[in-house]
């Protein structure tokens, strides 16, 4: 585990199971109509109880597919956490996948912060299924986490949890070069 202290919001990068954390919201990376059958969202789905997909799917009938880049809340059923944040990365290889990536996260994080939210655990985003590398996606995260800081008024406390090794040590050390104070 490493800590990072960026504009007094403690950043913890871990290893672990995103559905084990306790905070006030975990992010899932979810796709535009909150269909949660693998991935993070297949995993918060299992262990959070389907009230999770009923309530994912009644938001996308109210209020139709979330774009790339947005995000969606909803409760978190019999997980740690008060809320589920549904963000909706982009598939590799989409010529506006950065900056949607980017939003994604920073999205996330305005989100918890709204909610008058303390912590918040994030995953790394668009990094399964849609074929995001490690690298790109831990630099357009570094990146919102610096521009979020500069505003954040309730969040005080980030977890990213990575799920295997090499995605662990690959955002560990991107993060920690790019969050570095000087």
């Amino acid at each position: 585990m490493v800590k990072i202290i960026l504009n007094n919001i403690e950043i913890e990068v871990i290893k672990g199971d995103i559905t084990e954390i306790e905070a006030d919201s975990i992010v899932n990376a979810a796709n535009s109509f909150l269909r949660h059958g693998g991935g993070v969202a297949g995993a918060i789905v299992r262990k959070g109880g389907y009230i999770i997909q009923k309530e994912s799917d009644d938001y996308v009938k109210k209020h139709g597919p979330v774009p790339e880049g947005g995000v969606a809340v909803t409760g978190a059923g019999k997980l740690k956490a008060k809320y589920v944040i549904h963000a909706v990365g982009p598939v590799y290889g989409d010529p506006q996948g950065d900056n949607k990536l980017y939003s994604a996260f920073k999205s996330a994080l305005e989100k918890a912060d709204e909610l008058r939210l303390t912590s918040v655990a994030l995953p790394a985003i668009s990094t399964g299924i849609f074929g995001y590398p490690y690298e790109k996606s831990a630099k357009l995260l570094s990146k919102a986490l610096k521009d979020f800081s500069q505003k954040a008024v309730n969040l005080k406390r980030i977890i990213i949890c990575l799920y295997d090794d090499k995605a662990y040590n690959i955002f560990k050390k991107i993060l920690e070069k790019e969050l570095k104070q000087n």
